[in-house]
């Protein structure tokens, strides 16, 4: 994790000016490195689907990796995909958390450090009000973990071949393992 140092707490006009990819997490900038092709593949995989869902059923917006979502806390997270219940705005933020936040791993999401600073992401989307979030491992388990708000410290495991579904968040939304890999 790459936190720009400021001196201060950092707020939103300061997330503004970031070149990049940044989180605005307890004061903190969070700077976001450039995420490899295994991980770009998926979380665009992910959004493709959303994306057709959406066009079928409604009942959401889809968004990618880089729209930061806002709460009332003053914490901005930016998923790697995400589903938000209200239409898109023109605003620099997206404001309230998405219903389903999608985080793909990185090359250095791996180890007890990482497992920690994932645990706390996913325990920050549930205090904000998503309902699922999906943890994606496409470099070394071929999985999607898939938390829920009124459990989150157990994850229901999708691997190679199975189904994920993001229930209740996106209901009847389905996506297939294997196109994560396509």
């Amino acid at each position: 994790m790459n936190i720009a140092p400021l001196g201060r707490e950092a707020t939103l006009e300061d997330l503004f000016a970031v070149e990049g990819n940044a989180e605005l997490v307890d004061g903190r900038l969070i700077l976001m490195s450039p995420s490899g092709p295994e991980h770009n593949n998926a979380a665009g995989s992910i959004y493709a689907s959303l994306k057709a869902h959406q066009r079928k059923f409604g009942g959401g917006q889809p968004y990618t990796d880089g729209a930061g979502f806002l709460a009332p806390s003053g914490r901005v997270l930016s998923p790697d995909a995400a589903w938000h219940l209200q239409p898109i705005t023109r605003t620099r933020v997206v404001h309230g958390f998405p219903v389903l936040a999608v985080e793909v791993r990185s090359h250095d999401d791996y180890g007890p450090a990482a497992e920690r600073r994932l645990a706390a992401k996913r325990e920050a989307y549930f205090a904000e009000g998503s309902q699922v979030v999906w943890d994606v491992d496409v470099m070394r388990e071929n999985l999607i973990r898939v938390y829920r708000a009124d459990h989150p410290q157990y994850a229901a495991v999708y691997r190679q071949g199975e189904v994920a579904e993001a229930e209740p968040a996106v209901p009847g939304w389905r996506f297939p393992v294997d196109e994560l890999f396509d």
